[in-house]
């Protein structure tokens, strides 16, 4: 192989390399904002969830504070 052939190999895998980096840079990206998209449903649906649970806590203690009453009052 000549000088100027092995010149043109080196260029042509270097630039094979560079597309195959360019490619995992644009499906990371991606793969990142997929993931961003998930962690932000995520943390809303636990502050639904957090939010439930509370509301549910306070039925049950207004419940609670209601069968003392009846109990007391019996």
């Amino acid at each position: 192989m000549s000088q100027p052939d092995t010149v043109q190999h080196e260029i042509e895998a270097l630039s094979q390399q560079l597309d195959r980096l360019l490619e995992m840079v644009r499906r990371l990206t991606e793969e990142n904002r997929s993931l961003r998209h998930s962690q932000e449903q995520l943390a809303n649906e636990r502050a639904g969830l957090m939010a439930r649970n509370e509301q549910a806590r306070s039925r049950v203690e207004a419940m609670i504070q209601r069968l003392k009453a009846l109990e007391s009052n019996s």
